[in-house]
């Protein structure tokens, strides 16, 4: 609702009504991202929320109908988000939410035409996340294994969120999983045996992921003297627990990452992002494969891990001398 009028009395005017062939696309294009695509629902949002940017754009230059969108309009729209400051990022987005939605539109009948198939947004190098180094993760686990100062015994709760808090940053740095995976983990998803994680990854896809005996050890330190502590009545079967006893929550683990990476003089400051792209480059320089990193990572294309990943420019040294015969 939007209100006009003076200051002392106020009219309400109805919003403008949508258009009921959008409303049928974004209601047919919302079910085909999820069960067809399989995409995530923060993916989901994303898309139905630019194109809600792009109907309203284009029912500002005169053409509510979704029939009446065509290539200009989505031109439009992109050029006055991009003299807004929209992020190349984000343009390439919106820009390939106009084209997925295009194709799904004109291959239901609803759009005469695939009116986006048209549409290039030029997309920047993606920019890699800092990374800190093997002998930094090093002291910041080993700096996390001292003694801990301070006057005031700890109490139950204390002690459970700093076993948790250690599995946590051992976790990711172990299995380089994404800290939304992490947080979904049931203790059924833990195959103790054979130290495997089942994961469920972007687009519901399924991969198993190994981690290490220090991991092994803050996790059986874990579900021994910490998860039993936080857990209530309604924690179900999520691993890592909040104080209330819920599922924790990704931003309670970025908080933890980032406390973490401060303990390492001369480390940078790092996400759960950031620990997991240490871990797949770490990995790299030690000499692990792409398609093994791929795999770990839960990458669909290798693509996506080259972009990830970087050699380091000591290993491309040594490969090069140990490779070129005029090295």
């Amino acid at each position: 609702m939007q209100s006009v009028g003076g200051s002392e009395s106020t009219v309400a005017v109805p919003a403008a009504p949508i258009d009921p062939g959008w409303a049928e696309a974004l209601a047919g294009f919302e079910d085909h991202l999820r069960a067809e695509r399989g995409r995530s629902p923060a993916t989901v949002r994303a898309y139905l929320g630019d194109l809600a940017s792009l109907r309203e754009h284009s029912r500002r230059l005169g053409r509510p109908a979704l029939e009446d969108l065509d290539v200009a309009a989505i031109r439009s729209w992109l050029a006055r988000l991009r003299s807004q400051g929209c992020a190349a990022t984000t343009l390439a987005r919106r820009g390939s939410a106009a084209r997925t939605f295009s194709t799904f539109a004109h291959r239901r009948g609803l759009l005469p035409s695939d009116v986006a198939t048209r549409i290039e947004v030029a997309r920047r190098g993606r920019k890699l996340p800092e990374v800190m180094s093997a002998a930094s993760a090093k002291q910041a686990f080993e700096l996390s294994e001292g003694p801990q100062t301070g006057d005031a015994p700890l109490g139950p709760v204390e002690i459970a969120t700093k076993l948790r808090d250690r599995l946590i940053v051992e976790l990711l740095y172990a299995s380089a999983v994404r800290v939304s995976e992490l947080c979904g983990l049931d203790t059924s998803d833990v195959d103790p045996g054979r130290r495997l994680l089942r994961v469920i990854g972007k687009g519901d896809r399924e991969r198993r992921v190994p981690y290490g005996s220090p991991a092994e050890e803050a996790l059986e330190h874990w579900l021994g003297h910490g998860r039993p502590t936080l857990w209530r009545e309604g924690s179900g079967g999520a691993l890592l627990l909040g104080v209330r006893g819920r599922r924790l929550d990704p931003r309670t683990a970025r908080t933890v990452v980032h406390e973490w990476t401060r303990r390492a003089p001369g480390s940078p400051e790092l996400a759960p992002h950031g620990l997991r792209h240490s871990a797949a480059t770490h990995m790299l320089e030690n000499g692990a494969d792409l398609r093994s990193i791929q795999e770990l990572l839960g990458h669909a294309r290798l693509a996506t891990t080259q972009l990830y990943t970087h050699v380091s420019a000591e290993r491309l040294r040594v490969s090069y001398e140990r490779a070129h015969p005029r090295a």
